[in-house]
């Protein structure tokens, strides 16, 4: 009996036991918006995580148009149970509508407040004001995200679209969302920051 005990613990799949989970919760950046779903940011992202010797999974959790309020109102049915990581990448429909940057980060603050009273680790991943918005309304925008993962322990990534943001040759048309190759990059950029927030959770 002992011995069959063995042999059936031996056999259990050890990869199974190990694959960490990972949400990325976000608007149409994450959602993957006007790319076939092979070269959405969270498929990016996980095989760039795998790529790096990670068992990991990323849950798409992004809605095209989404906001922090609405982020936030969707938040428990969005992020089930206790993954091993959430990445919070809203924003930047906040900041093209113009919305009151008291209003973003009361919402942000909400979203990683909530997360991490669960006991699940957040990585916050940063926006930045589009430049029309004009220089006091960057600044209070810019501000929200470093301040609100500071404030609750989170990790913290400065800009999701960092290297990407404003170059023709990396979005689609519209120039704000990332074209596939634009979206391998940020992904690329990401993955290092995010093992890094998975090997501390």
């Amino acid at each position: 009996m002992l011995l069959l005990l063995v042999t059936l613990t031996i056999a259990q799949p050890i990869s199974a036991a190990e694959e960490r989970r990972v949400v990325m919760l976000g608007d149409s950046i994450t959602a993957g918006y006007g790319l076939p779903q092979g070269d959405a940011l969270p498929v990016r992202l996980e095989k760039e995580l795998t790529d790096r010797g990670l068992d990991v999974a990323v849950e798409n959790a992004g809605v095209s148009g989404d906001t922090t309020a609405g982020g936030l109102s969707r938040l428990d049915w969005a992020v089930q149970g206790a993954p091993d990581l959430v990445i919070v990448a809203l924003g930047g429909n906040d900041g093209l509508r113009g919305i009151d940057p008291a209003d973003t980060r009361r919402n942000m603050d909400r979203i990683v407040g909530r997360l991490t009273e669960r006991g699940i680790p957040v990585l916050v991943a940063g926006m930045l004001a589009p430049p029309n918005m004009g220089g006091d309304y960057a600044r209070a925008f810019n501000a929200i995200f470093p301040e609100v993962a500071e404030a609750h322990g989170a990790a913290f990534y400065p800009f999701l679209l960092e290297g990407v943001a404003a170059d023709p040759a990396l979005n689609q048309p519209d120039g704000i969302h990332p074209n596939a190759e634009g979206a391998r990059l940020v992904a690329e950029r990401m993955a290092e920051p995010v093992a890094r927030a998975l090997k501390g959770s």
